[in-house]
């Protein structure tokens, strides 16, 4: 059994969300600049909401730097684009600076798309320890147990030597720009939300460490704080 001290349990996506917003709030009070990886997906969707609506005015937008943990290599304007999510649902409607907001561009050539990115990572980015560093990673886990855009099909790709690489959904065939394992594993925080019932078995796979849990690219992710709702704890 993994430490419990890891795992925040809470009633709702709502308070989830406020509990995130609390965080953040802390962090830019404390910094004067806070690196931030977004996921994609309907987890960070009501954080997001909860950020626009309640804490506009609570945090100070110009410390925030905004990337991408990963991004479907559609234009920025596509429904299926994580950058697109965040504009409608926080940017848009939150005063943080256009140039504290470093996107994918996942309209171009996906080879081409990771490449910038990796390199916009090194530019802009703390190194340390000769690796760029995130403050705060924001994480995803699907109901196979993938994360950021690694698939269990594709877990090899964890362990590359690149920052970035272009990976494949296993079902559409769509290609990702998707950080490697060990720019996620150097952030400084790593946050992991969880929420719904759909999650149930793979999280209780991974925390409690059933046999064959290490298959799941989210099981290799270090020391997580895991941010859950009720609905997807419940078998832990």
């Amino acid at each position: 059994m993994s430490n419990m001290s890891n795992i925040k349990i809470f009633d709702s996506k709502l308070e989830l969300a406020q509990f995130f917003g609390g965080l953040l709030k802390e962090r830019t009070a404390q910094n004067e600049k806070v690196n931030i990886a977004l996921s994609g997906g309907s987890t960070p969707k009501a954080i997001f909401d909860e950020l626009a609506n309640n804490y506009a005015e609570l945090i100070d937008w110009s410390k925030v730097h905004l990337f991408w943990g990963d991004e479907r290599c559609v234009p920025p304007t596509d429904e299926e684009s994580n950058y697109k999510m965040t504009l409608d649902h926080l940017l848009s409607k939150v005063s943080v600076p256009d140039e504290n907001v470093h996107r994918i561009q996942g309209e171009l050539n996906p080879e081409e798309a990771r490449a910038k990115y990796d390199t916009l990572l090194g530019d802009t980015l703390p190194v340390v320890d000769a690796l760029p560093q995130f403050d705060i990673m924001l994480l995803g886990m699907g109901d196979d147990g993938h994360t950021a855009s690694i698939f269990p099909e594709e877990i090899d790709l964890w362990n590359a030597e690149e920052k970035c690489v272009v990976a494949t959904h296993p079902q559409s065939g769509q290609k990702r720009v998707s950080l490697t394992g060990q720019i996620i594993n150097h952030a400084r925080e790593i946050y992991f939300l969880v929420t719904g019932a759909g999650k149930a078995e793979k999280l209780d796979e991974i925390i409690n460490q059933k046999p064959g849990y290490q298959n799941y690219p989210a099981a290799l992710v270090n020391h997580p704080f895991w941010l859950l709702d009720k609905e997807a704890a419940h078998k832990l």
